[in-house]
């Protein structure tokens, strides 16, 4: 792979974070680096590791943890699709979401319909007890 400045052959890790939309800006992706949340082949590693094609990247957020092996380096923070191209997740890391998501729906199920009179009334009481 020959690197330009169009095409780079490897990328901060913070910034290559940034521009795949793991996170909405470069300040959380360098936090979130910088606290161990993300890992390259599996080594804890600062904001300023470069990372190329065929590293395997763990992002752990809140509850969940993705894991992603870098297919390229993006030139630009572009639109999501854009930004997906440059990364594949793992099918382990697919699994867990998806066992999380059906969790997810098993332990909160959706209400029957539309809340009546007296349901609406017992919210709006509930809620007013809530803030004050």
């Amino acid at each position: 792979m020959i690197a330009s400045e169009e095409n780079p052959a490897a990328m901060r890790v913070d910034k290559w974070l940034w521009c795949t939309r793991f996170f909405k800006s470069r300040a959380q992706a360098s936090e979130a680096v910088a606290g161990g949340l993300v890992h390259v082949n599996d080594e804890r590693v600062k904001a300023s590791r470069l990372v190329r094609a065929d590293d395997r990247i763990r992002i752990t957020r809140d509850e969940y943890r993705i894991e992603v092996v870098v297919l390229g380096i993006p030139a630009r923070r572009g639109p999501a699709p854009e930004a997906r191209a440059h990364y594949s997740e793992t099918p382990e890391s697919i699994a867990a979401r998806e066992t999380r998501r059906e969790l997810a729906r098993l332990s909160a199920p959706a209400p029957e319909g539309r809340p009546d009179k007296h349901a609406r009334r017992a919210l709006r009481e509930l809620k007013k007890e809530s803030r004050g």
